[in-house]
């Protein structure tokens, strides 16, 4: 059973409606006997990670997700989910994150900007849409992925300085984080839940994973 972290911050009955049609038996859950007896766990997330924190916090998930990874158990986080996993973001002033992985989440435009990318260029902010994937090394949650193959994002902040973790990124101007994992804890900037076939497969070899 795949336990969806609900903390009031995210799109899960999509996430849910994806995992059931790969035959997993996903619940959308905020009980932490749920979560900590669970084969696996996913913490989803959109909008502001400071709000998304403070609920985290607040309910007292964050040390159930916190306690979850510790067990070994997977444990992914989609879009803003994955930006929680990370040490802090930049997101209208410093804020803490869970520090389940080295790496610091900052505006796309200033990414843009150290990088050098052409103003004519004009890219849009936030990210959203279609675009490919750069693998950068071997993951079994890309196991049944080709290098290039495209996926849905939808997003204003990217995670940096996550060298360590570093499963796949993208190009929007600049290199940008698209997938990061560590031991059995992993991330999807993008929405698998949105990326059509591809990210069914993605979703499928996170269900095939175990216990650390």
């Amino acid at each position: 059973m795949t336990a969806i972290v609900d903390y009031g911050v995210g799109n899960l009955f999509s996430l849910r409606s994806s995992l059931e049609a790969l035959g997993d038996a996903p619940r959308i859950t905020a009980d932490p006997a749920e979560i900590l007896q669970a084969d696996r766990v996913i913490l989803p997330g959109v909008g502001a990670f400071a709000d998304a924190a403070e609920k985290l916090r607040a309910t007292g998930l964050d040390l159930v997700v916190k306690d979850a990874a510790a067990a070994g158990r997977p444990l992914l986080g989609i879009c803003l989910g994955m930006q929680l996993l990370f040490e802090k973001s930049m997101e209208y002033g410093e804020h803490s994150g869970l520090g389940l992985l080295a790496g610091t989440v900052r505006p796309i435009r200033e990414i843009l900007t150290e990088a050098g990318a052409d103003p004519e260029e004009q890219l849009k902010i936030p990210q959203m849409g279609w675009n490919a994937l750069r693998f950068r090394r071997e993951s079994p949650l890309m196991k049944y992925l080709r290098e290039g193959e495209y996926v849905y994002f939808v997003h204003s902040y990217a995670a940096t300085g996550c060298e360590d973790s570093l499963i796949a990124d993208t190009e929007y101007g600049a290199s940008l984080t698209a997938c990061v994992g560590k031991g059995n804890v992993m991330g999807c900037q993008f929405h698998p839940e949105k990326s059509g076939q591809t990210g069914l497969r993605i979703l499928q070899a996170f269900c095939e994973m175990e216990r650390e």
